[in-house]
C-alpha cells in the first residue's frame, strides 16, 4: 500500500514507520524533511494540494498539537488556544477533504481520549461516553471528530465498503522518543530525585507504541468496522507503581514519599496563581484515575 503518514517524524510517526516500512510504502507529510529510511517521499504542507492524493490507499493522521499543561500567563494562553484549533481542527479538515475526494481507501485520524473527557466520571472511560472535553486541547479534537463524522457518515454509519474510516482515541502513550510526562517522570526517577505525591493512590491506563502500531497495522490489513476505539494496554498502573518499575529497570531505589495530599493541594493553587510547573492542572494528571475500558 501507499500511505500517507502526516506528522511523520514526531514520536509515534517515527515508531510507526520503522514498523510498516518492509510492508508498504511511506509518504511523509511534515513542516520539514528529516533524515529518514522509512520513508520513499516526503512532502511540506505547502505542498498540500500538489500530493497525488489518487496514488495513496491510506492516511494516517497524526500531525496536530500536543496536550501542553505548562502554566501560561493570559495573552500566551489565549495564542496557544487559538494553535490548539488551526492545527487540530482546521488542519484536519483540509486532511479529510483530501481524502474523500481521493480514491484513498481509509482514513485514520489520531484523536484523544481527552476529545471525550478531562476527568473520567466513574473512573472507567468507554467509547459509548457523551463527550465532555475540557480546554482548548480536548475542544479541538472533538471538534475535528464531528467534522470527519459529519463529512464521512455515509461511510462512518452504513457502512460502505469503499473507504474505512478510524478515529482513534489513545490514553497516554509511552515508547522509545516519548517527549511527554513520562518522560520527565522518567528524568526524576533517573536523577535519584524523591517523587513527593506517594500518598496519591490512583489508576491509569497506559498505551505502548508497540500495541499502538498493532492495531494500526491492523485496521490497515484486516476488514475492520469503521469507528471510534478507545486505544490502552491491558493492565493499569498507579504513578507510585510506574515510578518502581522506571526504577527497578535503571537499578535504582524507588524515592517516593507520602507527603499530606492537603499540603501538596495547597502548593498546586499557589502554583497555578504564580504560573509555578506545580499546578493544580498537572497535579490533576499525575494523580487521578484513569482507566480506559475498550
Amino acid at each position: 500500500m501507499n500511505i500517507l503518514i502526516t506528522g511523520a517524524y514526531g514520536f509515534v510517526g517515527s515508531n510507526l514507520s520503522n514498523h510498516l516500512k518492509d510492508h508498504h510504502s511511506l509518504w511523509a507529510l511534515d513542516v520539514t524533511e528529516q533524515p529518514s529510511e522509512a520513508y520513499s517521499r516526503y512532502f511540506s504542507w505547502k505542498e498540500l494540494n500538489d500530493i497525488p492524493w489518487d496514488d495513496i490507499d491510506a492516511v494516517i493522521h497524526l500531525a496536530g498539537k500536543a496536550h501542553d499543561v505548562k502554566p501560561h500567563g493570559r495573552d500566551v494562553a489565549r495564542r496557544v488556544s487559538t494553535e490548539y484549533f488551526d492545527i487540530n481542527t482546521e488542519l484536519t479538515k483540509k486532511v479529510f477533504d483530501k481524502f474523500l475526494h481521493s480514491s484513498a481507501k481509509q482514513f485514520i485520524f489520531f484523536s484523544s481520549v481527552k476529545a471525550a473527557t478531562d476527568t473520567v466520571v466513574g473512573e472507567i472511560l468507554t467509547e459509548n461516553v457523551i463527550p465532555r472535553p475540557k480546554g482548548p486541547y480536548g475542544e479541538s479534537k472533538i471538534a475535528a471528530e464531528e467534522y470527519i463524522k459529519v463529512h464521512g457518515a455515509r461511510y462512518m454509519v452504513h457502512g460502505e465498503e469503499d473507504k474505512k474510516i478510524y478515529i482513534l482515541r489513545p490514553c497516554m502513550i509511552h515508547g522509545p522518543g516519548n517527549k511527554g510526562n513520562l518522560n520527565l517522570l522518567y528524568g526524576v526517577v533517573k536523577k535519584g530525585f524523591p517523587y513527593p505525591l506517594g500518598a496519591f493512590e490512583n489508576k491509569r491506563s497506559f498505551t505502548s507504541i508497540d500495541n499502538l502500531t498493532f492495531v494500526i497495522e491492523q485496521l490497515l490489513e484486516k476488514n475492520i468496522p469503521s469507528g471510534i476505539y478507545n486505544i490502552s494496554d491491558d493492565e493499569t498502573l498507579s504513578t507510585n507503581e510506574l515510578i518502581h518499575l522506571m526504577a527497578r529497570v535503571m537499578d535504582k531505589s524507588a524515592r517516593i514519599w507520602n507527603v499530606s495530599p492537603k499540603l501538596i493541594s495547597g502548593l498546586a493553587k499557589i502554583g497555578a496563581i504564580i504560573h509555578f510547573s506545580l499546578n493544580t492542572e498537572r497535579l490533576q494528571k499525575l494523580t487521578e484515575n484513569y482507566m480506559i475500558y475498550l
